[in-house]
């Protein structure tokens, strides 16, 4: 990409986000749209508009982000999001002090040496742009001038250490707050309990749970549930739930039509066949009524055989004391590992009961089976980005689909196809894989939804990291170097190193494109809009259906944070080798932080808490962004010929120390919870009755169902203790 490409795209995806940014500030005031904009503050009874007025000036929202502060946060969105904007002001502190050393030290070093050609004569096979001129590609081999990148390659290392450990404090900080709440929390009361042994004959499963929990803390235990398999019963519920929602779209519908003619109005009717395209046409309303009263019999009568039939080997189990939970959760309970495995319970929204009974041995070899699975996606996944990159330059276009030749030689088609293509070709191959990446970890046996999140999201990040970052690298001169490199092996990594700085402008037009475009459209949240408004033309009918057409979600770590780490390595990377990508991270740090900001306080709706659980991944992430940084480095320094690169060899093992200390100071506390933090005394005596039926499934919920029903699955210990 020549700097005339460069210029239209970063110039073009400013254009694009500032008419997104005006679009926000117009249509955002409209009050039909206020569900789209502000729908966490509607959610919680706030006015849309802080202050109540729709004439504020439009830029508003600036002034409220850049004030709210971190209890703001918390109090709309809750910890995990505040821990994820202490990731992005830590990441946003790492770029902007290195940018402050890195670029005026660097640029000028860079920029009055003439490497760029002498390379250009020596390697025929490797392009250079302008931009070159201010990176390493423009540094002589064996250039005392390189010592300048060698302590700069240490002082990026060096404030990575201090602002990671300074957050991981934070973070500590602020969940052990959370977790000291005086607010009852069910699921600090409640541990989870899997593989469990087979029962003696004539004892029922809650007798075996109740009986070995009641001798151990005879004090404090309260009751136990134990987890049936709801497979069956989960799916006449969605059927039964899916009926009522279609029976009051439907009387929505005839009452609509009584309003605007006969009084008697007119009876909505749909066919009873394949999607309601075919088969006998019956009255809407007699039809889903008749339905509801059929499936709510086979759905009690469903339950009841759940409940004593299809009992699994794990419990919940409840105790009167967190303090008891939370020290249970982190003791061994058998002599045998595969024994009565006791973990911390997660929230009831975020249980996944189809793995809860998986057992312990059957969940390890799932675990290595998907491993292995991630390896070969991101093995296999790496062929076709690399094509991908290969084939997007112009000069490949041109010489394997000749036929578009002549639309590729129009100056403002060449200029456009050159700017864009390879970045959305990449953004839109990657967005196909998210989905894949959460199915495969629900599938290794993860009991909690924000667990599976986490897991995908580190899959999305290796995922990323070798596919886009090493991809392209290797792509962007894969067809252009693959003659010379069969001729001589060894020189892909002399040709490799030397194509790092020809990638930078490929990745500064992607960092641009993400932070301008990406941030313009989540500002905007243009899509949103029209998909409300479609669905509320033309489908809703009902309050329901229009809450579920406008319904934001939630911020989606599993995509958004392994992007983000993304976009951190890239910096990273090219931080020393091409300094002035430093500017386009601290753009794209700074419009997320920003923006972010805004949706989180009046936008998206948490899916879960986990209490900045997150956390830990976050910086291992960040550590290991920073050793694939010093081991570039190192390998870079080597290719330029540097007597003193062995200099840098001790920052990728000071990187493993650091590490290794972070995670024996701080991870403890943020797998399991600390007593000192448990101990701490509630507003208020908690209503166990209510915290024990916040675990029961949707499914297994019936307002004609009594307790009793419940007894051979769940325990009949009284509220005292004893049982009954």
């Amino acid at each position: 990409m020549d700097f005339s490409s460069f210029l239209t795209s970063l110039g073009t995806s400013f254009i694009i986000f500032i008419v997104l940014m005006l679009l926000f500030a117009w249509i955002s005031t409209r009050q039909g749209n206020a569900v789209v904009y502000y729908p966490n503050r509607i959610l919680k009874g706030l006015e849309p508009w802080e202050g109540g007025s729709r004439t504020r000036n439009p830029f508003a929202w600036i002034r409220e982000a850049l004030s709210s502060s971190e209890q703001n946060v918390i109090s709309m969105s809750g910890i995990d999001t505040a821990v994820y904007f202490v990731f992005l002001s830590t990441v946003l502190g790492i770029l902007v002090l290195s940018g402050i050393v890195l670029l005026p030290a660097l640029l000028p070093v860079a920029a009055t040496d003439d490497g760029v050609k002498k390379h250009s004569k020596t390697a025929s096979n490797v392009t250079f742009s302008d931009l070159d001129k201010l990176s390493m590609a423009n540094i002589e081999e064996k250039s005392p001038r390189l010592w300048a990148f060698v302590i700069t390659t240490y002082w990026v290392s060096v404030v990575t250490y201090f602002l990671s450990w300074k957050a991981y404090k934070h973070v500590s900080a602020l969940r052990a707050n959370a977790l000291m709440s005086p607010e009852v929390k069910p699921e600090q009361f409640a541990v989870l309990v899997r593989d469990l042994p087979d029962v003696t004959q004539g004892q029922t499963r809650k007798e075996q749970v109740d009986s070995y929990f009641k001798s151990l803390y005879a004090e404090t235990f309260y009751r136990s549930m134990v987890v049936t398999n709801n497979k069956e019963v989960d799916k006449i519920w969605g059927e039964l739930e899916g009926y009522k929602k279609k029976l009051a779209h439907a009387e929505a519908i005839y009452a609509e039509s009584q309003k605007k003619g006969s009084s008697a109005g007119t009876r909505p009717t749909n066919k009873t066949g394949f999607l309601g395209l075919c088969g006998k046409k019956v009255d809407s309303i007699e039809y889903y009524t008749e339905k509801i009263n059929e499936l709510t019999q086979k759905l009690e009568a469903e339950q009841k055989v759940t409940l004593r039939e299809k009992q699994q080997r794990s419990a919940l189990v409840f105790f009167t004391s967190r303090v008891t939970a939370a020290s249970a959760a982190q003791s061994l309970h058998a002599q045998m590992v595969d024994r009565w495995t006791v973990t911390e319970a997660p929230e009831p929204r975020q249980l996944v009961w189809s793995n809860l009974s998986i057992k312990f041995f059957e969940r390890i070899i799932r675990q290595y089976i998907i491993y292995i699975v991630v390896f070969l996606t991101i093995v296999f996944f790496m062929i076709p980005i690399g094509f991908i990159s290969a084939l997007t330059t112009l000069a490949n276009l041109k010489k394997y689909l000749p036929f578009l030749k002549p639309i590729v030689k129009l100056d403002a088609i060449r200029t456009v196809l050159e700017a864009y293509l390879p970045q959305l070709a990449l953004i839109i191959f990657l967005a196909l894989l998210p989905k894949f990446l959460l199915f495969l970890s629900k599938t290794e046996g993860i009991p909690s939804g924000s667990h599976v999140v986490r897991a995908a999201s580190g899959k999305y990040f290796y995922f990323t990291v070798f596919n886009v970052f090493i991809g392209v690298t290797v792509g962007a001169t894969l067809f252009s170097t693959f003659k010379s490199i069969e001729k001589d092996p060894n020189s892909i990594f002399d040709l490799l190193a030397k194509s790092l700085p020809g990638s930078a402008t490929f990745f500064l037009t992607f960092v641009a494109l993400k932070f301008f475009v990406g941030y313009g459209l989540e500002l905007s949240r243009i899509v949103p809009l029209i998909i409300y408004h479609l669905k509320r033309k033309y489908l809703c009918k009902t309050e329901a259906e229009l809450k579920e057409a406008w319904f934001p979600g939630d911020l989606g770590y599993a995509t958004r944070f392994p992007g983000d780490m993304l976009i951190l390595t890239i910096v990273l990377c090219y931080s020393v080798i091409a300094p002035v990508i430093i500017p386009f991270g601290v753009l794209y740090f700074a419009l997320g932080w920003l923006i972010l900001r805004n949706q989180a306080l009046k936008v998206y709706v948490p899916a879960y808490e986990s209490y900045g659980k997150m956390w830990p991944h976050m910086h291992t992430r960040v550590i290991g962004a920073l050793l694939l940084y010093q081991a570039t480095m190192l390998g870079y320094f080597g290719v330029m010929k540097f007597y003193y690169t062995p200099i840098l060899i001790p920052l990728p093992i000071l990187s493993l120390i650091f590490a290794y200390v972070c995670r024996q100071k701080f991870y403890k506390a943020f797998s399991h919870t600390a007593l000192e933090v448990a101990c701490q005394e509630l507003k208020e005596t908690p209503q166990m009755e209510q915290i024990f039926k916040s675990y029961i499934p949707p499914s297994l919920c019936s307002e004609k169902q009594e307790d009793e029903q419940f007894e051979d699955a769940l325990s009949q210990a009284s509220r005292t203790g004893s049982f009954v």
